[in-house]
């Protein structure tokens, strides 16, 4: 059979689906995509309001992970990059601490700080060092332990910890504990320090815009809700049957395939909420902790300290909740706003969106960075796809689809061109 006729349909047209399409289709194959939405991205996606860029929950590309740099065109996606540091609001004040050694502006705000010692100081230093001489295979086959007592062993202060540790990582991980896995600590923390935390001038969706721009030899079944995949066909909601050598599922699959009904992912949720203000507390593109108790929010993000496609009249901050609560919408915009003016001294604040994300991040043990093709084989046609089966991350979504459609080329029959595998860190 010619390599065209052969139907290989991929559920999801989230990051790790679009991947394997484009792996696919450079082994010369012409798969489909099913997605139930109307448009490619699965969680990464940006709306424009008021003129203004919404993207679907605080996220930012980490410019050194290595899927990102072998699949997309950083040139193209114009990117804008943050500080590397924070602005940190204790008792009313805020604090500036960074990374002097790769923005020289940040040197004086972190000397004179006042968070965290001396010695902290000089442990960041030492952490600096250590991770970056790691290999990721290295930091993804340590033991695992939580970040939070990873970061106690290392000797940072309760204060460094409470102060910068916690808020800055409760806002990656999406839980307030830091029970996150020590790896998926030390890799972001790794790839933080190899390149920058960035936003494509257009929001966070040039990125799916790209990898479907990229894509010739794929047709996409938009708006297309699938109920459940067996060997060899797909049964859509509307009933229809599509017969299929090989399917992968890049979406949840316990929902779609019969004998994965109990293996259920459990997942981290947040609350994304942009308000348009007068003017910036921060000035320069960081990000804004709130690290006291008890409190709703997380961080805060000035969208318009970096140069965006669209913008509009004003300023236009982001502010993300990672704590869970049951507050109706109204209460949880009343409480944010209180907040904002308690801890940042934002008084005037006009609400835009609220994105509320149940299924923002997997909650995920015994974290891998990789997986070989034959690993993503659940039956003999059909094959799982997504950062679940890896970490969360973008990186892994990128990494688990490419592994995905190769193990499908590797179930052909073909010979898996060592060029095609892009998950050695390189």
């Amino acid at each position: 059979m010619e390599k065209e006729a052969y139907k290989i349909y991929i559920i999801g047209a989230g990051i790790s689906g679009l991947i394997a399409a484009n792996v696919l289709e450079k082994n010369g194959f012409y798969p489909h995509i099913i997605e139930a939405t109307d448009r490619a991205g699965g969680r990464v996606k940006t709306d424009v309001i008021n003129g203004y860029q919404l993207d679907h929950g605080f996220q930012v590309l980490l410019t050194a992970y290595p899927a990102a740099q072998a699949y997309l065109d950083y040139k193209t996606l114009d990117l804008q990059e943050f500080l590397p540091g924070a602005t940190i609001f204790t008792n009313g004040n805020a604090k500036t601490l960074g990374d002097p050694l790769r923005n020289f502006s940040l040197l004086f705000p972190t000397l004179f700080s006042g968070i965290g010692t001396f010695s902290d100081k000089l442990k960041i230093l030492k952490l600096n060092t250590a991770v970056k001489k790691k290999s990721v295979t290295e930091i993804f086959e340590q033991p695992e332990t939580s970040t939070l007592t990873h970061l106690q062993k290392l000797g940072f202060s309760d204060e460094m910890i409470s102060q910068f540790f916690k808020p800055f990582f409760s806002g990656i991980f999406l839980e307030t504990k830091l029970d996150t896995s020590n790896r998926m600590f030390e890799f972001v923390y790794k790839m933080f320090g190899e390149g920058f935390a960035a936003l494509p001038k257009a929001g966070i969706e040039a990125i799916p815009q790209q990898l479907v721009a990229n894509l010739k030899q794929t047709t996409f079944h938009y708006n297309t809700k699938v109920k459940q995949v067996e060997d060899g066909k797909i049964l859509l909601e509307n009933n229809d049957v599509l017969e299929s050598h090989f399917t992968i599922v890049a979406a949840e699959a316990s929902n779609l395939i019969t004998n994965l009904k109990s293996q259920s992912i459990a997942w981290k949720s947040c609350d994304t909420l942009y308000f348009e203000t007068p003017k910036r507390t921060i000035a320069k593109p960081l990000i804004g902790l709130i690290p006291a108790e008890h409190t709703l929010i997380n961080n805060i993000f000035y969208h318009t300290s970096l140069e965006t496609a669209s913008t509009g009249a004003k300023e236009l901050l982001s502010v993300t909740v990672v704590t869970d609560h049951n507050m109706a919408e109204s209460f949880l915009i009343k409480k944010v706003k209180e907040e904002l003016q308690l801890h940042c001294g934002i008084e005037e604040c006009t609400f835009l969106k609220r994105y509320e994300i149940p299924k923002a991040l997997p909650n995920l043990q015994q974290l891998q960075y990789s997986m070989l093709p034959s690993e993503t084989r659940l039956t003999t046609q059909t094959f799982l796809a997504g950062d679940v089966q890896l970490n969360g991350s973008l990186n892994a979504a990128m990494l688990a689809g490419e592994a995905a459609a190769l193990g499908v080329i590797e179930a052909l029959g073909s010979t898996v061109n060592p060029d095609d595998l892009k998950s050695e860190y390189a």
